[in-house]
């Protein structure tokens, strides 16, 4: 089994910027993509971020291309996702994720999955 614990949410002015952070537990974090994904209020989630086990291979939302930044330590097993110039639109709660398997966008194909940090950007 694999738990996930996603920390850093809170609110922030529009702008500003937050440091997401996912502690990963139960096998070898290194060996497996990590993602994060987000979900506003009556909206499907959606993908945000991904990094490959090596850290080579990055995908971004094109919504989020330049302001966000993924990156993990797996001498730590953590994954981090750094916000910078905050919108709005950017408020959800943040989900990391993990599967056994290559790196991915797709929700469905993640099988382990953090309990998610509320992110709120006031305007």
């Amino acid at each position: 089994q694999v738990q996930l614990v996603e920390s850093g949410g809170g609110l922030v002015q529009a702008g500003g910027s937050l440091r997401l952070s996912c502690a990963a537990s139960g096998r070898s974090f290194s060996d497996y993509p990590m993602a994060w994904f987000r979900q506003a209020p009556g909206k499907d989630r959606e993908f945000v971020a991904a990094i490959s086990w090596s850290g080579l291979s990055i995908y971004y939302a094109d919504s989020v291309k330049g302001r966000f930044t993924i990156s993990r330590d797996n001498a730590r097993n953590t994954v981090y996702l750094q916000m910078n110039t905050l919108k709005p639109e950017d408020t959800a709660v943040y989900y990391c994720a993990t599967r056994a398997g290559g790196i991915s966008r797709w929700s469905l194909d993640y099988d382990y999955w953090g309990q998610g940090t509320q992110v709120t950007v006031s305007s």
